[in-house]
């Protein structure tokens, strides 16, 4: 397995070993001793499936309280995943990064506990897991305009598929500080 840091701190990108030949392949998703070896100790406590259509734009979600690290990985399909660091006093507050994820490369990024997150679908369809190291609540559940100008994320769509929801979500700017996270 090899971890690589992103540009923004506490953000890993995963590429596990993968073993195949002419059947298929294996892989491990998920091993507690050897994940904390590679530096990765988060304490899992939820599994999430989110299966998508081409062009469908999830995001950015937040939980705050009940912050939630996220280890993303895609089954099948591909998309461009993105966090954006939104913990308030932050040397990197408002700087997001993106990959892209695909059952072809297998690999798995880690987003730490106060980032906002989301995804957007390159691929006919997605099939995308996920770990948390929070349960979901819903009062806490919190998101980012998804084409927050401040942000200026660039997204592989110009016109998503989105819910209600991630249409009408306020600017990073317009987000009472008290509903984000704070820099430790």
């Amino acid at each position: 397995m090899k971890v690589m840091e992103s540009d923004l701190p506490g953000m890993l990108l995963i590429e596990p070993e993968v073993r195949g030949d002419a059947r298929g392949y294996f892989m491990e998703t998920w091993n507690v001793a050897r994940y904390e070896q590679a530096g990765l100790s988060a304490r899992f406590v939820q599994d999430n499936v989110s299966y998508s259509a081409r062009g469908t734009l999830r995001g950015l979600h937040f939980q705050n309280p009940n912050a939630q690290g996220k280890l993303v990985y895609v089954l099948q399909g591909e998309v461009f995943d993105v966090a954006v660091d939104i913990r308030v006093g932050s040397p990197t507050f408002g700087r997001w990064t993106g990959i892209t994820l695909s059952g072809d490369n297998k690999r798995q990024v880690y987003i730490p506990e106060g980032f906002a997150h989301g995804f957007c679908v390159i691929s006919e369809h997605a099939l995308l897991a996920y770990k948390c190291t929070d349960f979901y609540n819903p009062e806490a559940e919190a998101s980012v305009l998804w084409n927050d100008p401040d942000i200026g994320i660039d997204w592989p769509v110009k016109l998503p598929i989105l819910s209600d929801r991630d249409k009408n979500a306020p600017r990073l700017k317009d987000m009472p500080p008290d509903r984000l996270p704070k820099f430790p």
